[in-house]
């Protein structure tokens, strides 16, 4: 018997994020080409872990097993670390956990036109007149400072190490390898909700979050899907290659196809196909891994991208917990072999990804569940007054690091030109 119940609350009318600035957990996620949003509000109950606590992910296997209902958090990329022969010689990042679960105390529900609430046990009065105050108009974005970046990996230092780690994929150590770098800004007095008005807006991110916990805000507008459940059917959309717009229709178009032709692009994209295929092969019933898409270009405001589809039927006795951890962490933002590529990002990066290449996500009573990848994402500490911003892409043998630098730079300028718009 589903726990929770659901209510229709009429025509949306809009979400009045002015009313979550007071409240220390939240998850928004959006889905414009579903034409749909969720809100998971607050924390009943919760589960934090660090980046390198023990067997994070049996905890939180046992953690969601007591939870009849809706949840909702965030994985961080280095919980990698128990799970394979590789470490970090990086300390971990401050803040933001390494694996956060929560219950939250009501879920918000725009389908299209309409208003739905979500509440446990049906919910108090109180719970349901608070999900209504939240649907209204709100101000539009007003403005506010720019932000003075600084690269925390020189140009040079990123070139040196791209030609050290092309150098093992021409030995055959790896065949391709995600190398990414960060950029810092000091953000004091800097407004995220309206950085997430901005972000939201103009980036039109089909797997978009914007979250908090405590006083870590993350805004993601993420074009790619980790992971997605609908009872035992799961499916992943691994996704290489990148395009910038063009205002003008022909050359995008042009764009567009040189991104599906490119064999450089072609093969990135195949061997992150590959990893994800052996990777859900270990939980999936014999014989039902399939590709049911191949260098698929979706389009977005900023950018043209290179997407493929997996799918597959989970094995007898395997669930979702089984399958992330399976999978963890992404090949999209790893490398082929996977366990060689994490060692040697290890040594060229400067930094711990932290949340930066982990995933965002929820599960439902309904058994559907929906884990996005943290990409062209704004991490800020509103007690610090930071914001960190980290890019990458992937190296193969025929790549060249100078556009690759260049492709790490467009994709920093998607996130930072929606905000500064």
């Amino acid at each position: 018997m589903d726990p929770w119940a659901s209510f229709h609350l009429g025509p949306w009318s809009g979400l009045r994020r002015e009313r979550l600035k007071d409240e220390r957990f939240f998850l928004e996620r959006h889905f414009p080409a579903e034409d749909r949003d969720l809100l998971f509000l607050g924390a009943t109950e919760l589960l934090s872990i660090e980046e390198d606590g023990t067997s994070p992910f049996e905890v939180w296997r046992g953690f969601l097993g007591d939870v009849a209902g809706w949840s909702y958090g965030i994985l961080a990329f280095d919980l990698k670390n128990g799970l394979n022969d590789v470490s970090s010689r990086h300390s971990a990042p401050e803040g933001v956990p390494g694996l956060f679960w929560a219950v939250p105390r009501l879920v918000l529900e725009r389908k299209g036109q309409d208003a739905f609430v979500h509440l446990p046990d049906g919910g108090p009065a109180a719970l349901l007149e608070e999900a209504r105050s939240l649907l209204g108009e709100t101000s539009p974005p007003g403005r506010q400072s720019s932000l003075e970046w600084t690269l925390c990996t020189s140009r040079e230092a990123y070139l040196a190490r791209a030609r050290d780690l092309l150098a093992h994929i021409q030995r055959g150590d790896i065949y391709e390898v995600n190398y990414c770098v960060e950029r810092r800004a000091k953000a004091i007095g800097w407004d995220p909700f309206l950085g997430w008005e901005r972000l939201r807006s103009l980036a039109q991110a089909p797997h978009g979050a914007f979250l908090r916990i405590a006083d870590h805000f993350v805004l993601c507008a993420s074009p790619e899907s980790f992971l997605r459940f609908d009872g035992d059917q799961v499916s992943a959309e691994p996704m290489k290659g990148t395009r910038p717009r063009h205002q003008e229709h022909e050359l995008d178009a042009r764009l567009a196809y040189e991104l599906r032709t490119d064999e450089k692009e072609r093969s990135e994209n195949v061997m992150t196909v590959d990893v994800m295929r052996n990777d859900l092969s270990r939980v999936a019933r014999p014989g039902s891994v399939r590709v049911d898409e191949l260098f698929a270009v979706r389009t977005h405001p900023g950018v043209h991208q290179l997407v493929s589809k997996v799918s597959a039927t989970m094995g007898a006795g395997f669930g979702p917990v089984d399958v992330v951890q399976a999978a963890w962490p992404m090949a999209s933002m790893t490398g082929a072999p996977k366990l060689r590529a994490m060692q040697l990002i290890d040594k060229a990066e400067d930094g711990r990804r932290g949340l930066f290449s982990g995933s965002i996500g929820w599960f439902a009573p309904d058994g559907t569940g929906d884990l996005n990848v943290v990409i062209r994402t704004l991490l800020h500490d509103a007690v610090t007054g930071t914001c960190s911003l980290s890019t990458g892409s992937a190296l193969t043998a025929l790549c060249d690091p100078e556009k690759e630098w260049e492709e790490c730079q467009l994709k920093a300028r998607s996130v930072i030109d929606a905000l500064e718009a």
